[in-house]
């Protein structure tokens, strides 16, 4: 496995055509603060534009997906009169890594070895896939910091869960265990915490073998969905199939089913 540090706090690896990236401040629960997240935003960029990565996994080190906004920073934050402004570049650096999640014509799994809170919990909800520990617990915790859901939050969890779960999550506790969160549809998988990144792994080498360009096209439709109407969706899919014919996936796909062989989408690139 290729790896790498990407200061300030993430570490990048590749095994095979799936690229792994992990917030890397686990004594700190996998916080993050503005620098971090342009650090994430940049890296997921280049891995977007990658031709060798066809799926990526975000993670956290130790026993946190991520904390989200480090709390720590925010009081000195306070203490220097700064919070408005500091938190305008928080949440804006934030809003860019949801993008690109979101945007990426690729999938991206989030693995949850643990508490996934606040603005890391957007993250993970921002992605494909979710694969968690079943000591994996969600957190939304601005209620009860006296802040506001950010993060695309407000926007994810009512299309995930409809108004009312939302509102049991916004309003209620502010927590959800694993095995909860995988009744209401927050989370995909839950796995022993010894074969998360194994399955992670595993999971992501599946979904990298699809058609990158009409995955790419799928979760667009997806996103736009939860605004659309159906004429619009109809529209962008029949776009979305045309484009597929003027490809090479598509042929590939009807070319391996009238063959009776596994199609090679990988090959294509």
């Amino acid at each position: 496995m290729e790896s790498k540090t990407v200061p300030p706090s993430l570490s990048v690896s590749r095994e095979g055509s799936v690229a792994v990236v992990a917030f890397d401040r686990p004594e700190r629960l996998n916080a993050f603060g503005s620098e971090e997240l342009r650090t994430l935003r940049r890296t997921l960029g280049e891995l977007s534009q990658d031709t060798r990565v066809r799926a990526v996994v975000l993670t956290g080190r130790g026993k946190a997906f991520s904390a989200g906004g480090d709390v720590a920073s925010m009081q000195e934050w306070l203490r220097k009169g700064d919070l408005p402004t500091a938190f305008h570049d928080l949440v804006g650096e934030q809003e860019r890594c949801i993008r690109e999640i979101m945007e990426m014509a690729k999938p991206v799994l989030a693995a949850i070895p643990g508490v996934a809170a606040g603005g890391g919990l957007s993250m993970a909800l921002a992605c494909d896939w979710r694969i968690a520990a079943p000591e994996a617990t969600l957190v939304t915790a601005f209620l009860q910091l006296g802040g506001i859901p950010d993060g695309g939050l407000t926007y994810l969890l009512p299309h995930y869960l409809g108004i009312g779960g939302a509102q049991e999550l916004l309003f209620g506790p502010g927590k959800v265990k694993a095995e909860r969160a995988r009744e209401l549809g927050l989370l995909h998988e839950i796995v022993p915490t010894e074969r998360l990144m194994a399955r992670a792994l595993e999971r992501a080498t599946e979904l990298a073998k699809l058609p990158l360009s009409s995955f790419g096209w799928t979760k667009r439709l997806l996103v736009t969905s939860y605004g659309g109407t159906l004429e619009t969706q109809l529209a962008l899919e029949r776009r979305g199939m045309v484009e597929a014919a003027r490809g090479k996936e598509l042929p590939e796909g009807i070319a391996a089913f009238l063959e009776k062989r596994p199609p090679r989408f990988e090959a294509i690139g």
